[in-house]
């Protein structure tokens, strides 16, 4: 990824206000996280005598924009289900309450439909005691909700309930709708804060190092490769096969691999291969070692179905179930050898979604709620909290939703994989 876009976030004014909170560090406009961290990546600038790209620094500013005893703010969480929703709920709303002494918040139900009067969701008025126990359930409390929704209407209902930061916590296309609000807010000149708390179990946004809940849905992922192994190992010429998410990429399915390296086949959304080519490798396999465990991630292997075109609520184009397609193909593959196999077949995909996140995850997710707030609260507007280089930042949104992150087939996680797994690196 270059700096191909402005890493400048836009505000609604001057803050002119004193913060609430004391006691703590300040974070100063001038503080910025570097892009690159490689050093010789670093230099093409400095010879270049430019400045490298950074980005603004989160954190609670000494001067606010919003007067608290005034604000409403709104939350609304969209798309999957993601370890950590529930944290970062309870994290906002604490905040707002505690660190800035919001009296105001509201929940909208059923993610953007809750901002659209025809479903006539009704607000849910969110305080500490509310979300006190929320973040030891899975899901949301808000629930969730796929599809585009009309923006002007949407924005309408801010203006009626005089919403000053609304918190948009979702995926690509959750963050997408985030920034066509804040383009409606914009053009009628509103001082009102749209910001993003990137959510994708996947881990596939831009210039986000990672996202909240991917460390749990490894973890979680971690029990069914274990298992796969186990089955395999026990049977002969035993084949574990395990489904895990991962639409265009497969950040997950590399990872868990990594966590557990009894796995033998990674198979991603980055890296083609053919049947005739993964065949040839795992038979070689299984006649080397007798038993083998594959992980693939649900949008590997799509060249091998024939396109429908058919799409889902959110406009995602609608994938083959990879899963169960090599389950049926490996089994037919052996038995016209004739070679017996023992294969069995996991797919944890929504066990994995709807864990309450990790102990990890938790902080994380509570300093991203955090780092939300005081973004909103100093004015900043069109924006996603990142995380790069170990430190929170501030994305403009544009530049989140400007194309999916996905695995480097030639970088070093990748090498990693397949130093982990010993398969080839061509199975084509």
């Amino acid at each position: 990824m270059e700096q191909t876009q402005d890493f400048t976030i836009p505000r609604l004014g001057e803050c002119t206000l004193p913060s609430p909170m004391s006691g703590i560090r300040f974070t100063g406009d001038e503080e910025h996280i570097l892009f690159h961290s490689d050093l010789n990546e670093l230099r093409r600038y400095l010879d270049q005598g430019s400045e490298p790209p950074i980005f603004e620094a989160a954190g609670p500013r000494e001067k606010i924009f919003f007067d608290p005893s005034k604000l409403t703010c709104g939350i609304v969480t969209c798309g999957g289900l993601c370890p950590g929703l529930n944290d970062v709920i309870r994290s906002i709303v604490l905040s707002l309450h505690h660190h800035y002494g919001v009296r105001t918040i509201y929940g909208f139900p059923y993610g953007y439909e809750g901002l659209t009067p025809k479903f006539n969701h009704q607000p849910v008025m969110l305080t500490p005691e509310v979300v006190a126990p929320i973040n030891e359930m899975g899901g949301t409390m808000l629930g969730s909700s796929r599809g585009n929704q009309d923006v002007p209407m949407m924005v309408d209902t801010l203006e009626r309930l005089k919403i000053g930061i609304l918190f948009c916590i979702g995926g690509d296309g959750t963050q997408r709708g985030a920034l066509a609000i804040s383009e409606e807010v914009r053009k009628r000149g509103l001082r009102l804060s749209v910001i993003g708390i990137p959510k994708t179990i996947d881990n596939d946004i831009s210039y986000v190092q990672t996202t909240f809940g991917f460390e749990t849905a490894v973890s979680e992922a971690k029990k069914a490769t274990y298992a796969a192994h186990a089955e395999a190992a026990g049977a002969r010429n035993g084949i574990g096969l395990v489904k895990l998410m991962g639409r265009d990429s497969g950040f997950i399915a590399a990872y868990s691999v990594l966590v557990d390296n009894q796995v033998n086949f990674c198979l991603v959304p980055e890296v083609p291969f053919t049947l005739e080519g993964f065949f040839s490798a795992l038979k070689q396999r299984l006649e080397r070692r007798g038993h083998a465990v594959i992980v693939v991630a649900e949008g590997a292997g799509q060249e091998l179905f024939e396109a429908t075109g058919e799409r889902d609520a959110s406009g995602n184009v609608k994938y083959g179930d990879i899963g169960i397609f090599l389950r049926d193909r490996i089994k037919e593959y052996f038995k016209k050898m004739p070679m017996e196999v023992n294969l069995k077949y996991i797919d944890p995909s929504y066990m994995i979604r709807s864990q309450p996140a990790n102990p990890h995850d938790s902080a994380f997710c509570l300093l991203m709620g955090y780092n939300a707030v005081h973004a909103g609260m100093a004015g900043r507007t069109g924006m996603i909290v990142g995380f790069w280089n170990h430190r929170f930042t501030h994305v403009p949104t544009p530049l989140a939703v400007s194309q999916r992150k996905k695995i480097e087939p030639l970088g070093r996680l990748w090498s990693s994989v397949l130093a982990s797994t010993g398969q080839p690196a061509k199975m084509i």
